[in-house]
Parts: C-alpha cells; structure tokens; sequence
C-alpha cells in the first residue's frame, strides 16, 4: 500500500508530540497524533458539531464526514462501510459483542492465555451468564518465553460444540505475529459454525490489515494506537452477523453494524477524522514501516540477545518482520522491572513502561512470572522512532543493568525480584 518513500525527519514532523524532550518507547499503549488528524477535529468541533442526520446544511456537513470515515476505515481492513462499528475501545467493542452473540447453553468456547484481557473477559462472562464451557488455549511449546498460538495446538481443542475462538493477531508483550489466516482455515474447515474473534490492536500499526483475506468473522483495533483519535472499530462480516442480536432500539433496522451495535455511534469528531490517518499510511507506505521497524528493533534485540546470560527475552529473539513487531519485552535476572522502569525514567528522557499490560494471565499462567503486577519491561516502537533514539535506549538500560538499579524498588510491598 502506498509509497516506498520514507524519510524519518520528515515523518516526524507531522506529529507535533515529537518534538519535546520526551522520548516516546511506550507506543503499544497509544501512539503519537498526526497533526492532520488534530487539525480535522479541531475544525470539525468549530464549525460541524452537529447532531447527524437532519436536513439543514451543517448537518449535512456533519452527515457526510462521519459517513466519509465510515467508508474509509472500512475500506482500509477490506470491508463494506456495512461490516464495521466505532466505539470507544476495542475492550467497549469486544463487551458489546459478547452481549449481542447467539449461543446455546452447553456450546464451547476458546480462549487464548495469550490475549489482553480486552478479548477475554467478555467471553469468560459470558460462558457463566449462558452455561457454556470454556476451553484455554495454552500454546504447547516454548511456553515460558516464545509461545506462539500454532494450528496443531488448536485443533486438538475443537469440537462440534465450538460456537467461538478468539485469540490474539500480536501479543501486546510477545510481539510475536499470529498466522491468523492458518486458524481461520482449521476453524472453518472443522466446523463451519464456529466464530472466530481476533484482538488486532497490537498488530494493526505495523502493517496492511485484509478480514478478507484473514477468514475471521469478528476483528477489532484501536485507531488511537494506528496515529489517529481515541476510537476503536469492530469488523462483523455480514454472514457473521447474522449470529448478532441487535442492541439498537427496536426501531432500528439491523442494516449495518453500526445500527446494530453502535450504541448512539462512535464519537463524531474522531470517525470523521480517520480518513486522515488511512492518507497518511497510504503515503508513507508500508514498505518503508516495516523496513524502519526492522532497522530499529534489531539494534534492541542485538543487544538483549548479547546479554542472554542476565537478560530473558519475551517473545521471538528475531528481529524478522513476518515473524514479530516492534513490541519488545524483557526481564533482567535479579532486578524487578518496576525498579528498571525507575532507573531509566531517573537518568533519561526514554518513555518504557512495567507491567502485565492487561495481558495477566499470559505473565502468570504461561511465561510463569511470579509477580504478575511486577510483570516485564516493555519498550514498543514505531517507524518514527530513530535509530539514536533506539541506540540511546540501550546505552542507558546498559547502565541501568550494570549498576544493578533495578534493584531499588519504590514499591516496599513489591515481594518478587526477577530471576529464573
């Protein structure tokens, strides 16, 4: 999609965040703002800030943008305008699914321990309100460093009783890329009834997105993590959505997604804006992204790989774009990453962060981390971070490391210092 053409001084200059002190490493939790997203919405609430649908002429205005962002984000993903609904987060989306799903009592459910927790406790939820089985899909190898959600696992979990499978597009700690095409054909092909409900939030600013191409019923991303507003959207396909009960008031027709699950519509001024942010990927293109991304995290991973002896990577150690994106955690033997998090904030400008990331039960329940909450340190990148930043990083965590800082924990109650 789009241009090969990729100068990073001139792709930083179209968000205005970038230029401050502040070294943005924590992108997988928001990314920065395009300025011609800023400028859409501030112009949008000046003079356009209406109630939709009516006939005078800013309304029609107003009509006309919201349908236009419509349009475009699905046309992004491969799908109608009818197929898609915005909301405010992928975790609001996924809850609002999970009400409007058809399912029999005794039916199964399959849940991946990688996912955010965005994409499962809806459907835990579920299973207790309507009496359905919940399976766990726990990848069978590799499980406390690089688990990978792999078709052998899966099919040994589906019955004719499977109404729905969800899983993770890209782990938010792993950075691993799931090969959700492969699970949409051995789902399909052992039982064309069964859904299939893919987390893409930390997938979708790292590459072209095809729910065509994919096979998946039910898909959803954050736009506010893809450049743009705070605003998610869900993809239905339309035979998936058959399977719906529609939450719109009983006048409504079930025509779209939206009217079945919008909720009143997604937040005006942000829709109206995505246009901007599909441009924008459109003109810098996804060939020089990924090429960016590969050159920058491979300066990160060199290093944690050199250090294997005190360091543990979470995820795939390769820097190869088909296999991971540049969401890149980490444990130091001996010290917590709380304490690391600390000393890096302490000594630079570099913008990490700790934690599970709502991803618990894959720090708990699979890479086996005794202090879930102390969890591991995360740096997540995107194309418009340099490579002097990224070599910044890694001098000071080298500091950081060498001087055992991590060690001081500001949480005296925190139990657990990392080791293995």
């Amino acid at each position: 999609m789009g241009s090969t053409n990729f100068e990073v001084s001139a792709i930083r200059a179209q968000f205005p965040a970038l230029d401050q002190k502040q070294v943005f490493m924590d992108n997988a939790g928001g990314s920065q703002v395009l300025q011609s997203v800023i400028t859409s919405i501030s112009d949008y609430l000046s003079r356009t800030n209406v109630q939709l649908g009516a006939s005078y002429p800013v309304s029609q205005v107003s009509t006309q943008k919201f349908n236009d962002g419509h349009v475009a984000g699905a046309k992004y993903i491969n799908a109608s305008p009818r197929e898609v609904v915005f909301g405010p987060s992928t975790t609001q989306l996924f809850r609002n699914l999970s009400v409007a799903l058809k399912v029999e009592p005794g039916s199964e459910i399959i849940l991946s321990n990688l996912d955010h927790e965005a994409n499962l406790a809806p459907w835990v939820q579920l299973a207790e309100w309507k009496g359905l089985t919940v399976k766990w899909w726990i990848p069978s190898k590799n499980t406390n460093s690089n688990p990978k959600l792999e078709t052998e696992d899966l099919k040994q979990l589906l019955t004719d009783k499977t109404r729905l499978v969800c899983c993770t597009h890209t782990s938010n700690i792993l950075g691993t890329v799931t090969d959700v095409a492969a699970l949409a054909k051995v789902i399909h092909e052992t039982n064309p009834n069964t859904l299939f409900c893919v987390d893409a939030v930390a997938y979708a600013p790292h590459a072209a997105i095809d729910v065509k191409a994919l096979g998946v019923d039910f898909y959803s991303f954050s736009w506010y993590k893809v450049y743009g507003p705070h605003v998610s959207m869900l993809y239905a396909s339309e035979k998936a959505q058959n399977e719906l009960q529609s939450l719109g008031h009983y006048f409504k027709t079930r025509n779209t997604l939206e009217e079945m699950l919008g909720l009143a519509a997604g937040n005006y001024e942000c829709v109206q804006s995505i246009p901007n942010v599909v441009e924008y990927i459109q003109q810098v293109g996804w060939d020089g992204i990924a090429a960016q991304e590969v050159r920058i995290q491979e300066i990160l991973l060199s290093y944690l790989r050199s250090k294997a002896d005190i360091i543990k990577i979470y995820g795939e150690p390769s820097s190869d774009r088909k296999l991971r994106v540049p969401v890149i955690s980490f444990r130091v033997k001996g010290q917590s990453s709380l304490g690391v998090i600390d000393a890096i904030e302490a000594t630079s400008d570099f913008g990490c962060r700790s934690g599970h990331f709502y991803s618990k039960r894959l720090i708990e329940n699979v890479l086996g981390i005794p202090d879930g909450d102390d969890g591991v340190v995360r740096c997540s990148l995107l194309h418009y971070n340099t490579v002097e930043e990224v070599e910044g990083l890694v001098k000071v965590l080298d500091d950081v490391i060498k001087q055992g800082a991590g060690k001081d924990v500001k949480d005296a109650e925190r139990k657990h210092v990392a080791d293995w």
